[in-house]
């Protein structure tokens, strides 16, 4: 709900992505009333949540269940800079019938980003499949003169539907408990998160400091 350039964040967000023309519809999934208010009170769709929940999948699960839709995106609330290009790009991956999870990811080159662990890291195979997410750096940088490559992992999902409903009937795994990263549930459950590369996205808002940047950004 913090104000960014005189409209709330997960407004920004709503707006952003109803505007890139992908999806069918595009509902805000909430706990909170005002939330809810600040959203349908400006036309949008939003949907109070039954319960409480581990995670931002687990919430959106709670909705899609009633949902008749093959693919569907989980862009959090605090992503106002989301464009329809990386979308796209996201949602082309599921022409690959064994792809099952997929998310975004931006190249990291400031060092103190690297190190900080508000950036989660994503490390991926030669065919952009995640191996690991973690708060620490991946890869350590043990040779010194190698030029490495870091990633950001950016917080927009895309699920096949029963792969996110199944993501609901696991418990929080030993990994997504110790970095709290939910994704790292798919990987200690053997389904790889397909990853694809985009351009800068801007700022995910997740400190006050992030809402700094985020309104010199805009």
């Amino acid at each position: 709900m913090a104000d960014l350039g005189g409209v709330s964040v997960i407004r920004r967000t709503y707006e952003a992505t109803v505007k890139t023309g992908l999806f069918d519809e595009v509902i805000v999934v909430t706990d909170s009333k005002i939330i809810f208010d600040e959203i349908t009170s400006h036309g949008g769709k939003a949907v109070m949540s039954k319960k409480e929940h581990e995670s931002g999948t687990d919430r959106i699960a709670e909705v899609a269940v009633e949902i008749n839709a093959e693919i569907i995106v989980n862009i959090q609330g605090d992503t106002p800079f989301i464009k329809k290009d990386p979308l796209e790009k996201l949602l082309n991956q599921f022409d690959e019938a064994s792809v099952q999870v997929a998310s975004l990811m931006q190249i990291l080159k400031d060092e103190k980003e690297i190190s900080d662990p508000n950036f989660v890291k994503v490390a991926v195979d030669q065919n952009m499949n995640s191996l690991f997410f973690s708060r620490s750096v991946i890869p350590y940088p043990r040779d010194k003169k190698l030029s490495i490559t870091y990633y950001e992992h950016i917080g927009v999902y895309a699920f096949r539907k029963k792969a996110l409903i199944d993501f609901t009937t696991w418990p929080i795994t030993p990994l997504e408990a110790a970095e709290k990263i939910e994704c790292l549930r798919y990987l200690e459950h053997g389904i790889p998160l397909r990853m694809v590369a985009v351009d800068y996205m801007g700022i995910e808002i997740d400190t006050p400091e992030d809402l700094k940047k985020a309104a010199k950004l805009l």
